[in-house]
């Protein structure tokens, strides 16, 4: 495949020659990109922006490198077709790395996310990428697992499968059995093919869609972003695909924090399962540094997920202390409430 030199390369080749070694490492890198931390799990910052008043909060979050559905749930009570000039409007940019090897690229299914962790030379400082997708609705549901770039494609013709041809004509639409390159094409201008047979990371027709669950399960970038990833990463990267609407991460100051993702169509029992397992991982996770965890907040992220990262450490009293109880006469630091017992003692409420 001819390479074309991608429009990001094109800025940062300009700014070498004028940008202090210092300055550029601090500074010069492209939205979404960050180098990897040191210490900690985190990359990224959440901002606040002031709309202009022909914007839309779609319009924000892609400008941004945020989909849809992320934005939307940093802010629910904003409008989403006229949010109205002056304002303000929360960019969820701060990420926790999702779990795992931090090598090759990571799909995130519950996220809408891809993160690349491209090889570097000794001398370069190791670094991440983070995109918005588009995945699979419900009933096309993209696959989990592990997988290689096996190919990638300028110009890819669309050859939709029987059961997407069948689906088209129950709603009165002839779709052809091969769309060429051009604006019908939902492929995009870019393609490359996954080890699972039928599935692509590809671009799009409808750069609104991305960062929502509206494909037929490949998983869809914004055409300028598949643009400048795909004559960059190498045929035989490794992808893994993974679920993970919950993922904790420690902060370089020690503080454990979590971030959670809604899942769609949860039924109360599989909530009930979700709170479970997210309070068994932040346990685990909070015993190996006798970190104090405010289980009041985790249980709330997990049944109302905003993408927001939050702090999980416990800072007031899990429960009311009665008053003249020897509790109360204690000198007790915030943080060890959480050692008491969820209920006192009978010999404690009677004194």
């Amino acid at each position: 495949m001819q390479a074309r030199l991608p429009r990001v390369f094109q800025c940062l080749a300009l700014g070498l020659l004028a940008i202090p070694r210092v300055l550029m490492a601090q500074e010069s890198w492209p939205m979404g990109h960050y180098p990897l931390p040191k210490e900690g799990d985190f990359i990224g910052e959440v901002k606040t922006i002031e709309a202009d008043h022909e914007d839309t909060l779609i319009d924000i979050g892609l400008r941004h490198g945020i989909g849809y559905n992320a934005i939307r749930q940093a802010n629910p009570d904003t409008r989403v077709w006229l949010p109205g000039e002056g304002t303000d409007v929360v960019v969820p940019t701060r990420f926790i790395l999702p779990p795992g090897p931090r090598e090759g690229v990571v799909i995130n299914i519950a996220e809408l996310r891809l993160y690349y962790y491209p090889s570097v030379e000794e001398s370069e400082a190791p670094r991440v990428e983070t995109y918005p997708i588009g995945i699979g609705r419900m009933d096309w549901q993209t696959p989990l697992g592990e997988t290689q770039i096996t190919a990638k494609v300028e110009d890819p013709t669309w050859y939709p499968p029987q059961s997407i041809i069948k689906e088209y004509a129950e709603r009165g639409v002839d779709l052809p059995r091969a769309v060429p390159p051009g604006p019908d094409n939902p492929l995009g201008d870019f393609a490359m093919i996954l080890g699972i047979p039928g599935y692509l990371i590809h671009g799009t027709n409808r750069p609104q869609g991305v960062g929502m669950r509206v494909s037929h399960g490949c998983i869809r970038m914004l055409p300028e972003d598949i643009e400048d990833l795909i004559y960059r990463v190498p045929v035989g990267t490794t992808v893994r695909l993974i679920n993970e609407p919950f993922k904790l991460g420690w902060t370089p100051q020690g503080t454990l924090q979590a971030q959670a993702y809604p899942v769609p169509e949860t039924s109360p029992e599989e909530l009930s399962a979700r709170i479970e397992k997210a309070f068994d991982a932040t346990t685990q996770a909070a015993n190996d540094r006798k970190f104090l965890i405010d289980y009041a907040r985790l249980k709330q992220m997990v049944e109302n997920p905003n993408g927001i990262p939050q702090p999980l450490l416990l800072a007031e009293a899990p429960f009311e202390i009665p008053a003249g109880s020897f509790y109360d006469r204690v000198e007790l630091d915030h943080a060890l409430y959480s050692q008491l017992e969820a209920s006192l003692p009978e010999e404690a409420t009677n004194e």
